[in-house]
């Protein structure tokens, strides 16, 4: 494996913390321990979100960096009598991309392997073997001969369950393969936004956060925005790579290496057009690499956020992502680099003028 930058190090440690929705306090550790050096002040909403703040200009407009903090996974819901786990979905998942996944069952007693099992295909009729296995007819096996004794281990209900994968640096070496891309990335963005105004002027208020339960529907964004009441908000996230074999472009023509995407519509939010507006004309004025995106599903923190109280101007700006909801993911770091600038240099001009015009225009 390639030597490990200040950065990769970062975005490994980010993605190897474990936290399905509900169960964000390691990977919440992990961000705080990066984020802190830059902010002011961090702290934590009563449903887990953290809140990192950095003042420019105390007077200023608040600006709110959304990542979230949670992964897709599993939960623990019962133990049969011969040690095997059945467990249910926290968050999207396809049963293609499931059978004989390692998994990590994360207990009171330390962590537990398993490996995602059904029935063998060699005993299936053979209408049966051409279909997908059903997710609730799949169980995890973790090598225990019976309930007590899987219990002994320290496995109960209600215990996550946590895809298990090693982040890899590709070949191409700006390729990066990682559980947890979605959605650690837009953390990572969120503390190198905060590193890279350290010292700098900006005229605003910005909170980077980590928000939780974003994968059961957007939660955390909901109570942490309550908290913040900003004025402008960004949600970072991963979003579709279009460029796979397979996808037509009318289905995604974003590339990975080409920018970040600029999402200009999705399920849970029409984006604000003049927000969007102002950033992709920052893009062009300092020559920062972008991409537009659309899509007819999913969501982002965004969604919660731009409906708090009486409304917030917001925007969705996600990295191109292959293969998300899956044990492993792959990005491009140059998107990632570029969407942490432009980030930053649209909040240098984000002061009080600029968020009335973009509000009320």
């Amino acid at each position: 494996m390639a030597k490990l930058d200040e950065t990769l190090t970062m975005l490994k440690e980010l993605t190897d913390a474990k936290g399905i929705p509900a169960n964000e306090k390691e990977p919440r550790q992990v961000m705080k321990s990066y984020i802190e050096p830059f902010a002011d002040e961090v702290t934590t909403d009563r449903l887990g979100s953290l809140i990192a703040k950095k003042t420019g200009r105390a007077d200023g407009p608040k600006i709110m960096i959304a990542g979230h903090l949670d992964e897709v996974g599993f939960m623990v819901t019962r133990i049969d009598d011969r040690g095997y786990l059945r467990f249910q979905t926290v968050g999207g998942w396809w049963s293609q991309v499931m059978l004989a996944q390692r998994v990590t069952i994360v207990t009171k007693k330390g962590e537990v392997t398993g490996v995602i099992g059904s029935k063998p295909p060699h005993v299936l009729s053979p209408d049966a073997r051409k279909k997908p296995v059903d997710i609730k007819d799949m169980f995890i096996d973790i090598g225990a001969s019976s309930r007590e004794e899987a219990m002994e281990w320290g496995v109960l209900p209600g215990d996550q369950i946590v895809p298990y994968f090693e982040f890899t640096v590709m070949k191409n070496e700006k390729m990066l393969l990682a559980k947890a891309w979605d959605n650690r990335i837009g953390c990572a963005i969120a503390i190198d936004v905060l590193k890279r105004l350290k010292g700098a002027d900006h005229p605003n208020i910005v909170y980077g956060v980590g928000t939780v339960q974003e994968e059961v529907g957007l939660r955390g964004a909901k109570t942490a925005a309550h908290t913040i009441k900003p004025d402008i908000a960004f949600g970072v996230d991963v979003g579709i790579a279009g460029d796979t074999p397979g996808i037509t472009e009318k289905e995604s023509t974003s590339k990975m290496g080409k920018g970040p995407q600029i999402i200009l519509y999705d399920a849970s939010m029409v984006s604000h057009k003049g927000l969007r507006d102002f950033v992709t004309n920052v893009a062009d004025e300092a020559g920062i690499p972008y991409q537009f995106d659309a899509l007819s599903g999913g969501g982002t923190d965004s969604g919660s956020i731009h409906l708090t109280a009486n409304g917030v101007p917001a925007l969705s700006i996600t990295i191109a992502t292959r293969y998300i909801h899956t044990h492993a993911a792959m990005l491009h770091r140059d998107d990632y680099e570029n969407a942490v600038k432009l980030i930053t240099e649209v909040i240098k001009r984000l002061d009080n003028e600029t968020v009335q015009n973009i509000t009320y225009d």
